[in-house]
């Protein structure tokens, strides 16, 4: 069997091994076996691809294409097992925006390559000959995405992070006067700069085309508030995909292409779940309308002071421990106060005195897709307690208590009741059904979305101010 052929075959495994990992990270009890499949196929594409590269540099007499892949490889993996071991939980969110931003980086760089050495890179081509028309489109494309998705990334890098006082990096939506009509003009100047290498193979035209792709990547991201960051960061998983596939079309690489179009393809349809569970559509997230209308009906208010009741820890543990079905909805303020092993230390503890425990997880919760369920896997919470909004919400109105500890936009019952409200239609967790509602909040201050909750100030509702993982820690006390 030739070289060619074995390679073929072993792309052909590794692709079989990609599936089966999107297969098994559907689902919390497969996710472990879908990790170990994604690490399988992809140790089995990049030492492929080594080998195929030394066997090139071998039949050109040259051993440096194989030398600084090697490195490459050494530099990369080092740095990401140490950023991989080091990194909380709670910045997971700014880790997938930085890989994503490094995927669309490489995929510009592969361009620039291919433009300037096409024979070197691309199949078929030899020194001197002009690029064919079909590689330049696929070039142009996959540069153009890769330079927006890596813009578009940082931007998202800082907005997640939420420590930079550069205005661009803020979580509110940054917008003025024109903004939709500027970034039409910057997409069309795009096209038709990438449209003239393509016809011309003019560098002019292919850098200028860069250039926008960079700038158009801050220009629709900066627009986008905090509530919709779970959709941009599937959006840009899914883009940094498509540029992956872009530029394996242009190096005749089988494996590229099928790994990029498979999380180009599960990161639009991701990108669908999540607008569907906002009950928002994908280009209205995309224009920015979401925070920037949440944020205009918050700033406006009605003035009226309203009333709220509230209580204590042991309080908290008195009303649980008396219930026969506790429902706890965690949200982001969950993940910043790291309180998910302290949360399910006291589900053990309810469990021991007869309680039923269930976690209930809203598609949107957090700050990244599947935020939460990430979170209450590394406490070991169960799988069979953990379910998804749609498994859960008929059995609120049967609940005892609902605590909701660090969640905000999620519960809001506007989003039912108030056409006028910006989220009216968004599904939410309807945890104002049930019995009694525990609230565990800093304070009363809004959520992402830059609106009132009317959840806390129902009657049945106790709120609990102070540190989520300092209050949980109280309620374990109290039921000790």
């Amino acid at each position: 069997m030739s070289l060619i052929n074995i390679v073929t075959l072993l792309y052909l495994v590794a692709s079989v091994c990609f599936i089966q990992a999107l297969k098994g990270l559907s689902h919390p009890n497969t996710s472990i076996r879908g990790n170990i499949f994604g690490m399988t196929g992809m140790a089995i594409a990049v030492v492929t691809t080594a080998v195929l590269i030394g066997h090139i540099a071998s039949e050109a007499n040259t051993s440096n294409g194989l030398g600084y892949v090697l490195l490459g490889l050494l530099i990369g993996g080092t740095a990401g097992s140490i950023m991989a071991k080091r990194v909380e939980m709670t910045k997971m969110p700014e880790l997938v925006a930085f890989m994503h931003s490094m995927i669309g980086l490489a995929a510009v760089f592969i361009a620039v390559a291919a433009v300037a050495e096409p024979y070197a890179l691309l199949h078929g081509i030899s020194k001197g000959m002009p690029i064919p028309t079909g590689n330049r489109l696929e070039l142009f494309l996959g540069a153009a995405i890769g330079a927006i998705t890596f813009s578009g990334s940082v931007i998202a890098f800082g907005k997640l992070s939420g420590k930079y006082k550069f205005r661009l990096f803020r979580g509110a939506p940054v917008q003025f006067a024109g903004q939709h009509t500027l970034n039409l003009v910057i997409a069309l100047a795009l096209v038709g700069m990438g449209l003239t290498f393509v016809a011309s193979e003019s560098w002019t035209a292919f850098f200028t085309m860069l250039a926008l792709a960079f700038v158009l990547g801050v220009l629709i991201i900066i627009p986008i508030g905090g509530a919709d960051m779970p959709v941009v960061v599937s959006m840009l998983n899914s883009y940094s995909g498509w540029a992956a596939a872009g530029i394996g079309f242009s190096l005749n690489n089988p494996m590229l292409i099928i790994a990029g179009s498979l999380v180009g393809s599960s990161g639009a349809i991701l990108s669908y779940i999540m607008c569907k569970a906002m009950n928002r559509a994908f280009l209205n997230v995309i224009l920015g309308g979401f925070g920037g209308e949440a944020g205009e009906a918050a700033a406006a208010g009605d003035g009226v002071q309203k009333t709220y009741r509230s209580g204590s820890a042991d309080d908290a543990g008195f009303l649980m421990s008396n219930a026969d079905s506790v429902v706890i909805v965690p949200g982001y303020g969950l993940a910043v106060a790291r309180a998910q092993h302290a949360i399910n230390e006291m589900a053990m503890l309810l469990t021991e005195k007869g309680v039923k425990v269930r976690y209930a997880i809203h598609p949107v919760a957090g700050r990244m897709p599947g935020h939460m369920n990430v979170l209450l896997a590394e406490a070991d919470v169960p799988y069979e307690q953990v379910l998804e909004m749609d498994e859960i919400n008929n059995d609120f109105a049967d609940t005892d208590v609902v605590l909701v500890i660090g969640a905000n936009d999620v519960v809001n019952p506007a989003a039912k009741n108030d056409k006028s409200s910006p989220i009216y239609g968004m599904p939410i967790l309807e945890a104002h059904r049930a019995r009694t509602i525990l609230v565990v909040k800093r304070s009363m201050a809004a959520g992402y979305a830059g609106l009132d909750n009317d959840l806390f100030y129902m009657e049945k509702t106790m709120m609990i101010f102070g540190d989520a993982k300092k209050v949980v820690e109280d309620v374990i006390k109290s039921l000790s």
